[in-house]
Protein backbone atom coordinates (compact mmCIF):
# COMPACT_ATOMS: atom_id res chain seq x y z
CA UNK A 1 0.00 0.00 0.00
CA UNK A 2 1.40 3.58 -0.58
CA UNK A 3 0.16 7.09 0.66
CA UNK A 4 -1.34 9.69 -2.30
CA UNK A 5 -1.84 13.24 -1.44
CA UNK A 6 -4.76 14.49 -3.24
CA UNK A 7 -6.64 17.26 -3.94
CA UNK A 8 -10.13 17.67 -4.70
CA UNK A 9 -13.64 18.84 -5.27
CA UNK A 10 -16.52 18.03 -3.08
CA UNK A 11 -19.98 18.14 -3.60
CA UNK A 12 -20.35 21.89 -2.73
CA UNK A 13 -17.57 22.75 -5.15
CA UNK A 14 -14.93 23.30 -2.47
CA UNK A 15 -11.20 22.61 -2.67
CA UNK A 16 -10.81 19.72 -0.24
CA UNK A 17 -7.13 17.90 0.41
CA UNK A 18 -5.78 15.09 2.50
CA UNK A 19 -3.75 11.48 1.96
CA UNK A 20 -5.20 8.11 1.37
CA UNK A 21 -3.87 4.76 1.56
CA UNK A 22 -4.46 2.80 -2.32
CA UNK A 23 -2.60 0.64 -3.86
CA UNK A 24 -2.34 2.10 -7.06
CA UNK A 25 -3.09 5.42 -8.49
CA UNK A 26 -6.41 4.24 -10.47
CA UNK A 27 -7.46 2.78 -7.35
CA UNK A 28 -6.82 6.12 -5.29
CA UNK A 29 -9.59 7.82 -7.81
CA UNK A 30 -11.60 5.42 -7.43
CA UNK A 31 -11.82 5.69 -3.87
CA UNK A 32 -12.29 9.22 -3.91
CA UNK A 33 -15.16 8.61 -6.57
CA UNK A 34 -16.90 6.41 -4.14
CA UNK A 35 -16.32 9.37 -1.42
CA UNK A 36 -17.60 11.38 -4.06
CA UNK A 37 -15.25 13.76 -4.72
CA UNK A 38 -13.56 15.28 -7.65
CA UNK A 39 -10.14 14.57 -8.25
CA UNK A 40 -7.89 17.64 -9.33
CA UNK A 41 -4.68 15.83 -8.24
CA UNK A 42 -3.53 12.67 -7.04
CA UNK A 43 0.27 12.41 -6.65
CA UNK A 44 2.36 9.04 -4.52
CA UNK A 45 3.37 10.96 -1.20
CA UNK A 46 7.12 11.98 -1.65
CA UNK A 47 7.01 11.76 -5.58
CA UNK A 48 8.84 14.32 -7.45
CA UNK A 49 7.71 15.80 -10.44
CA UNK A 50 9.86 14.74 -13.29
CA UNK A 51 8.31 16.80 -15.77
CA UNK A 52 9.37 20.08 -13.75
CA UNK A 53 12.62 19.02 -12.93
CA UNK A 54 14.28 17.52 -15.91
CA UNK A 55 15.16 19.23 -19.21
CA UNK A 56 13.50 17.73 -22.39
CA UNK A 57 13.28 18.39 -25.95
CA UNK A 58 9.73 17.66 -26.12
CA UNK A 59 7.18 19.78 -27.23
CA UNK A 60 4.76 21.06 -24.74
CA UNK A 61 1.08 21.27 -24.82
CA UNK A 62 0.08 24.68 -25.98
CA UNK A 63 -2.97 26.66 -25.79
CA UNK A 64 -3.52 26.06 -29.50
CA UNK A 65 -2.89 22.23 -29.12
CA UNK A 66 -5.64 22.55 -26.48
CA UNK A 67 -8.35 24.44 -27.93
CA UNK A 68 -8.04 21.88 -31.39
CA UNK A 69 -8.38 19.13 -29.20
CA UNK A 70 -11.17 20.57 -27.39
CA UNK A 71 -13.08 21.65 -30.81
CA UNK A 72 -12.34 17.94 -31.92
CA UNK A 73 -13.69 16.75 -28.91
CA UNK A 74 -17.03 18.93 -29.22
CA UNK A 75 -17.50 17.88 -32.67
CA UNK A 76 -17.33 14.57 -32.06
CA UNK A 77 -19.78 14.74 -28.83
CA UNK A 78 -22.05 16.85 -31.19
CA UNK A 79 -22.06 13.65 -33.49
CA UNK A 80 -23.48 11.47 -30.49
CA UNK A 81 -20.33 9.02 -30.31
CA UNK A 82 -19.55 7.90 -27.33
CA UNK A 83 -16.91 9.43 -25.13
CA UNK A 84 -14.79 6.43 -25.00
CA UNK A 85 -14.65 6.25 -29.02
CA UNK A 86 -14.16 9.61 -29.02
CA UNK A 87 -11.17 9.74 -26.60
CA UNK A 88 -9.62 6.64 -29.14
CA UNK A 89 -10.14 8.99 -31.69
CA UNK A 90 -8.56 11.91 -30.73
CA UNK A 91 -6.04 9.67 -29.44
CA UNK A 92 -4.83 8.19 -32.63
CA UNK A 93 -4.96 11.31 -34.73
CA UNK A 94 -3.28 13.51 -32.25
CA UNK A 95 0.53 14.45 -32.99
CA UNK A 96 1.84 15.89 -29.99
CA UNK A 97 3.18 13.46 -28.16
CA UNK A 98 2.88 15.16 -24.73
CA UNK A 99 -0.68 15.41 -24.88
CA UNK A 100 -1.11 12.12 -26.86
CA UNK A 101 0.13 10.45 -23.26
CA UNK A 102 -2.55 12.88 -21.59
CA UNK A 103 -5.34 11.62 -23.54
CA UNK A 104 -4.41 8.11 -23.24
CA UNK A 105 -4.45 8.24 -19.24
CA UNK A 106 -7.54 9.95 -19.51
CA UNK A 107 -9.32 7.58 -22.04
CA UNK A 108 -7.98 4.88 -19.21
CA UNK A 109 -9.90 6.61 -16.42
CA UNK A 110 -12.85 6.65 -18.61
CA UNK A 111 -12.81 3.08 -19.84
CA UNK A 112 -12.49 2.32 -15.69
CA UNK A 113 -16.07 4.46 -15.67
CA UNK A 114 -14.84 7.88 -14.61
CA UNK A 115 -16.57 11.02 -16.12
CA UNK A 116 -15.20 14.09 -18.55
CA UNK A 117 -14.43 15.76 -15.91
CA UNK A 118 -13.46 13.50 -13.20
CA UNK A 119 -10.88 12.23 -15.87
CA UNK A 120 -9.74 15.62 -17.30
CA UNK A 121 -9.55 16.54 -13.16
CA UNK A 122 -6.51 14.50 -13.00
CA UNK A 123 -4.78 16.02 -14.91
CA UNK A 124 -4.61 19.69 -13.79
CA UNK A 125 -0.77 20.83 -15.42
CA UNK A 126 -3.13 21.09 -18.85
CA UNK A 127 -6.66 21.36 -18.14
CA UNK A 128 -7.35 23.52 -15.25
CA UNK A 129 -9.97 24.31 -12.72
CA UNK A 130 -12.05 26.32 -16.14
CA UNK A 131 -11.59 24.03 -17.73
CA UNK A 132 -12.50 21.11 -15.80
CA UNK A 133 -15.36 22.95 -13.35
CA UNK A 134 -17.10 24.32 -17.38
CA UNK A 135 -17.14 20.43 -18.38
CA UNK A 136 -18.15 19.39 -15.47
CA UNK A 137 -21.15 21.70 -15.68
CA UNK A 138 -21.66 20.66 -19.42
CA UNK A 139 -22.11 16.92 -18.18
CA UNK A 140 -24.78 17.78 -15.29
CA UNK A 141 -26.69 19.82 -17.26
CA UNK A 142 -26.88 17.79 -20.50
CA UNK A 143 -25.38 20.63 -22.43
CA UNK A 144 -21.60 19.19 -23.24
CA UNK A 145 -21.40 20.01 -26.56
CA UNK A 146 -22.14 23.75 -26.17
CA UNK A 147 -19.71 24.30 -22.76
CA UNK A 148 -17.03 22.42 -25.54
CA UNK A 149 -17.49 24.81 -28.22
CA UNK A 150 -17.60 27.60 -25.69
CA UNK A 151 -14.37 26.54 -24.35
CA UNK A 152 -13.22 25.81 -27.73
CA UNK A 153 -13.59 29.45 -28.82
CA UNK A 154 -12.27 31.05 -25.73
CA UNK A 155 -8.63 29.22 -25.89
CA UNK A 156 -8.64 30.08 -29.32
CA UNK A 157 -9.27 33.86 -28.59
CA UNK A 158 -6.34 33.89 -26.13
CA UNK A 159 -4.40 32.15 -28.32
CA UNK A 160 -4.68 35.01 -30.95
CA UNK A 161 -3.94 37.39 -28.11
CA UNK A 162 -0.63 35.43 -26.90
CA UNK A 163 0.34 35.36 -30.74
CA UNK A 164 -0.47 39.16 -31.31
CA UNK A 165 1.30 40.18 -27.98
CA UNK A 166 4.21 37.95 -28.93
CA UNK A 167 4.23 39.01 -33.03
CA UNK A 168 4.15 42.80 -31.65
CA UNK A 169 7.36 42.16 -29.18
CA UNK A 170 9.30 40.25 -31.23
CA UNK A 171 10.82 43.52 -33.69
CA UNK A 172 11.52 45.36 -30.97
CA UNK A 173 13.61 43.03 -28.78
CA UNK A 174 15.19 42.20 -32.05
CA UNK A 175 16.39 45.57 -32.22
CA UNK A 176 17.12 45.77 -28.71
CA UNK A 177 19.26 42.70 -29.10
CA UNK A 178 21.07 43.85 -32.55
CA UNK A 179 21.55 47.76 -30.74
CA UNK A 180 22.94 46.14 -28.01
CA UNK A 181 25.76 43.72 -29.90
CA UNK A 182 26.22 47.13 -32.31
CA UNK A 183 27.45 49.07 -29.26
CA UNK A 184 29.26 45.99 -27.66
CA UNK A 185 31.75 45.91 -30.73
CA UNK A 186 32.19 49.10 -31.27
CA UNK A 187 33.25 50.38 -27.47
CA UNK A 188 35.42 47.01 -27.60
CA UNK A 189 36.97 46.46 -30.75
CA UNK A 190 36.93 49.19 -33.03
CA UNK A 191 37.32 52.70 -30.41
CA UNK A 192 40.51 50.85 -28.47
CA UNK A 193 41.63 50.83 -32.26
CA UNK A 194 41.51 54.15 -32.57
CA UNK A 195 41.36 55.44 -29.16
CA UNK A 196 46.07 55.05 -29.41
CA UNK A 197 45.96 58.30 -31.92
CA UNK A 198 44.02 60.46 -29.59
CA UNK A 199 46.58 59.16 -25.98
CA UNK A 200 50.09 59.89 -28.22
CA UNK A 201 49.07 63.28 -29.68
CA UNK A 202 48.54 64.39 -25.46
CA UNK A 203 46.00 66.72 -26.68
CA UNK A 204 42.99 67.80 -24.85
CA UNK A 205 40.17 65.85 -25.99
CA UNK A 206 36.45 66.74 -25.26
CA UNK A 207 34.04 65.61 -22.60
CA UNK A 208 32.21 63.42 -24.79
CA UNK A 209 35.32 61.65 -25.98
CA UNK A 210 36.98 60.81 -22.64
CA UNK A 211 33.60 59.56 -21.37
CA UNK A 212 33.64 56.60 -24.38
CA UNK A 213 37.49 56.29 -24.15
CA UNK A 214 36.60 55.51 -19.79
CA UNK A 215 33.62 53.48 -20.81
CA UNK A 216 35.33 51.62 -23.30
CA UNK A 217 38.14 50.69 -21.09
CA UNK A 218 35.53 49.55 -18.67
CA UNK A 219 33.82 47.46 -20.92
CA UNK A 220 37.38 45.93 -22.42
CA UNK A 221 38.75 45.14 -18.51
CA UNK A 222 35.86 44.27 -16.47
CA UNK A 223 33.06 43.36 -18.65
CA UNK A 224 32.53 40.45 -16.25
CA UNK A 225 30.68 42.59 -13.48
CA UNK A 226 27.66 43.70 -15.80
CA UNK A 227 27.57 40.59 -17.14
CA UNK A 228 27.49 38.96 -13.18
CA UNK A 229 25.36 41.26 -12.38
CA UNK A 230 23.15 40.40 -14.95
CA UNK A 231 23.37 36.38 -14.93
CA UNK A 232 23.00 36.60 -10.98
CA UNK A 233 19.63 38.46 -11.11
CA UNK A 234 17.77 35.76 -12.56
CA UNK A 235 18.12 33.05 -9.54
CA UNK A 236 17.70 35.94 -7.27
CA UNK A 237 14.62 37.38 -9.08
CA UNK A 238 13.03 33.87 -9.04
CA UNK A 239 14.00 33.46 -4.80
CA UNK A 240 12.48 36.62 -4.63
CA UNK A 241 9.47 35.68 -6.57
CA UNK A 242 8.73 32.32 -4.51
CA UNK A 243 7.54 34.87 -1.51
CA UNK A 244 4.08 35.96 -1.97
CA UNK A 245 4.79 38.91 -0.49
CA UNK A 246 7.44 40.14 -3.29
CA UNK A 247 4.70 38.69 -5.76
CA UNK A 248 2.49 41.40 -4.51
CA UNK A 249 4.86 44.07 -4.81
CA UNK A 250 5.93 43.03 -8.50
CA UNK A 251 2.05 43.22 -9.39
CA UNK A 252 1.29 46.78 -7.81
CA UNK A 253 4.13 47.94 -9.46
CA UNK A 254 3.38 46.69 -13.10
CA UNK A 255 -0.06 48.19 -12.57
CA UNK A 256 1.47 51.55 -12.14
CA UNK A 257 3.58 51.92 -14.97
CA UNK A 258 3.10 54.75 -17.20
CA UNK A 259 1.52 53.27 -20.36
CA UNK A 260 2.30 49.26 -19.70
CA UNK A 261 0.08 49.62 -16.78
CA UNK A 262 -2.66 50.37 -17.90
CA UNK A 263 -2.42 47.95 -20.95
CA UNK A 264 -2.68 45.19 -18.60
CA UNK A 265 -5.56 46.28 -16.76
CA UNK A 266 -7.04 46.15 -20.03
CA UNK A 267 -5.92 42.41 -20.37
CA UNK A 268 -6.64 41.57 -16.67
CA UNK A 269 -10.12 43.00 -17.08
CA UNK A 270 -11.07 41.44 -20.63
CA UNK A 271 -9.36 37.73 -18.98
CA UNK A 272 -11.89 38.07 -15.55
CA UNK A 273 -14.96 39.42 -17.82
CA UNK A 274 -14.60 36.85 -20.51
CA UNK A 275 -13.46 34.10 -17.82
CA UNK A 276 -16.58 34.46 -15.08
CA UNK A 277 -19.01 35.36 -17.84
CA UNK A 278 -18.14 32.02 -19.96
CA UNK A 279 -18.06 30.11 -16.44
CA UNK A 280 -21.54 30.93 -15.37
CA UNK A 281 -23.30 30.36 -18.94
CA UNK A 282 -21.94 26.97 -18.80
CA UNK A 283 -23.70 26.51 -15.22
CA UNK A 284 -21.14 26.99 -12.46
CA UNK A 285 -22.39 28.81 -9.82
CA UNK A 286 -21.88 32.36 -8.69
CA UNK A 287 -19.50 31.49 -5.85
CA UNK A 288 -17.32 29.09 -7.20
CA UNK A 289 -17.00 30.90 -10.43
CA UNK A 290 -15.56 33.69 -8.96
CA UNK A 291 -12.99 31.47 -6.85
CA UNK A 292 -11.68 29.95 -10.12
CA UNK A 293 -11.81 33.54 -11.83
CA UNK A 294 -9.56 34.27 -8.85
CA UNK A 295 -7.12 31.94 -9.54
CA UNK A 296 -7.13 32.28 -13.77
CA UNK A 297 -5.94 35.90 -12.97
CA UNK A 298 -2.31 36.27 -12.93
CA UNK A 299 -2.33 39.92 -11.10
CA UNK A 300 -2.38 39.16 -7.72
CA UNK A 301 -3.84 43.07 -6.75
CA UNK A 302 -6.80 41.48 -8.81
CA UNK A 303 -6.49 38.22 -7.22
CA UNK A 304 -6.73 39.42 -3.58
CA UNK A 305 -9.94 41.95 -4.00
CA UNK A 306 -11.77 39.14 -5.69
CA UNK A 307 -11.33 36.81 -2.80
CA UNK A 308 -12.98 39.47 -0.52
CA UNK A 309 -15.48 40.20 -3.40
CA UNK A 310 -15.99 36.74 -3.37
CA UNK A 311 -16.99 36.51 0.75
CA UNK A 312 -19.08 39.78 0.09
CA UNK A 313 -20.95 38.20 -2.54
CA UNK A 314 -21.51 34.62 -0.74
CA UNK A 315 -23.25 37.01 2.10
CA UNK A 316 -25.55 38.11 0.09
CA UNK A 317 -24.39 41.33 -2.27
CA UNK A 318 -24.74 42.11 -5.47
CA UNK A 319 -21.40 41.46 -7.71
CA UNK A 320 -21.85 45.01 -9.04
CA UNK A 321 -21.72 46.83 -5.29
CA UNK A 322 -18.73 44.39 -4.49
CA UNK A 323 -17.11 45.43 -7.31
CA UNK A 324 -17.86 49.40 -7.30
CA UNK A 325 -15.75 49.68 -4.34
CA UNK A 326 -12.43 49.43 -5.98
CA UNK A 327 -10.79 51.63 -8.45
CA UNK A 328 -9.37 48.39 -10.17
CA UNK A 329 -12.94 47.88 -11.80
CA UNK A 330 -13.64 50.84 -14.28
CA UNK A 331 -17.29 52.14 -13.95
CA UNK A 332 -18.23 50.47 -17.61
CA UNK A 333 -17.35 47.47 -16.54
CA UNK A 334 -19.38 47.73 -13.00
CA UNK A 335 -22.51 49.34 -14.85
CA UNK A 336 -22.62 46.34 -17.34
CA UNK A 337 -22.53 43.94 -14.63
CA UNK A 338 -25.16 45.82 -12.84
CA UNK A 339 -27.47 45.72 -16.00
CA UNK A 340 -26.73 41.87 -16.75
CA UNK A 341 -27.78 41.31 -12.56
CA UNK A 342 -31.17 43.15 -13.37
CA UNK A 343 -31.84 41.98 -16.40
CA UNK A 344 -30.68 38.09 -15.77
CA UNK A 345 -28.20 38.27 -18.60
CA UNK A 346 -24.90 38.64 -16.26
CA UNK A 347 -22.99 36.07 -18.34
CA UNK A 348 -24.00 38.03 -21.53
CA UNK A 349 -23.23 41.37 -20.38
CA UNK A 350 -19.98 40.42 -18.83
CA UNK A 351 -18.99 38.64 -21.96
CA UNK A 352 -19.43 41.73 -24.14
CA UNK A 353 -17.76 43.19 -21.68
CA UNK A 354 -15.14 41.01 -22.01
CA UNK A 355 -14.85 41.59 -25.48
CA UNK A 356 -14.69 45.05 -25.52
CA UNK A 357 -11.92 45.36 -23.37
CA UNK A 358 -9.46 42.97 -25.19
CA UNK A 359 -10.58 44.65 -28.65
CA UNK A 360 -9.13 47.92 -26.66
CA UNK A 361 -6.08 46.16 -25.78
CA UNK A 362 -5.36 45.23 -28.98
CA UNK A 363 -5.98 48.17 -30.68
CA UNK A 364 -3.51 50.01 -27.58
CA UNK A 365 -1.12 47.37 -28.85
CA UNK A 366 -1.28 48.27 -32.57
CA UNK A 367 -0.54 51.78 -32.00
CA UNK A 368 2.01 51.36 -29.38
CA UNK A 369 4.44 49.37 -31.43
CA UNK A 370 3.67 51.50 -34.54
CA UNK A 371 4.97 54.17 -32.50
CA UNK A 372 7.51 52.15 -30.97
CA UNK A 373 9.32 51.12 -34.26
CA UNK A 374 11.15 54.13 -35.08
CA UNK A 375 11.67 55.14 -31.71
CA UNK A 376 14.07 52.46 -31.71
CA UNK A 377 15.09 53.14 -35.09
CA UNK A 378 16.13 56.68 -33.90
CA UNK A 379 17.32 55.63 -30.62
CA UNK A 380 19.74 52.95 -32.47
CA UNK A 381 21.11 55.40 -34.97
CA UNK A 382 21.62 58.10 -31.81
CA UNK A 383 23.72 55.81 -29.94
CA UNK A 384 26.01 55.41 -33.35
CA UNK A 385 25.68 58.67 -33.86
CA UNK A 386 27.36 59.58 -30.56
CA UNK A 387 29.96 57.01 -30.51
CA UNK A 388 30.55 58.86 -34.60
CA UNK A 389 30.93 62.31 -33.05
CA UNK A 390 32.74 61.12 -30.22
CA UNK A 391 35.58 59.69 -32.69
CA UNK A 392 34.90 62.49 -35.33
CA UNK A 393 35.73 65.69 -32.89
CA UNK A 394 38.64 65.32 -31.80
CA UNK A 395 40.44 64.40 -35.03
CA UNK A 396 38.81 67.63 -36.46
CA UNK A 397 40.40 69.74 -33.61
CA UNK A 398 43.63 67.93 -34.41
CA UNK A 399 43.28 69.03 -38.09
CA UNK A 400 42.24 72.82 -36.71
CA UNK A 401 45.61 72.50 -34.83
CA UNK A 402 47.82 71.21 -37.44
CA UNK A 403 46.68 74.34 -40.15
Amino acid sequence: MSTYRYKAYNSAGATVSGLIEAESERQALVQLKGKGLLPREVREEGATDAVATSFSFRRGISVADLSLFTRRLATLVASAVPLYEAMGSLYEQEENPSLKQVLARVSARIAEGASLSRALAAEPKVFGESYVSMVAAGEAGGALEAVLERLADFLEEQDQVRSRVTSAMSYPILMVIVGSGVMMFLLTVVIPKIVVIFENSKAALPLITVVLIKLSHFLRGWWWIPVGLAVASVPLYRKAMLREHWRFRRDTLLLKLPLAGNMQKQLVLSRFARVLGLLLASGVPIIRALEITSEVLVNRVYRTFLREVMEEVAQGASLSGSLRKSSLFPPLLVHLTAVGEKGGTLETMLMKAGLAYEREFSARLTRLMGLMEPLLVLAMGLAVGIVVVAVLLPIFEMNQLIK
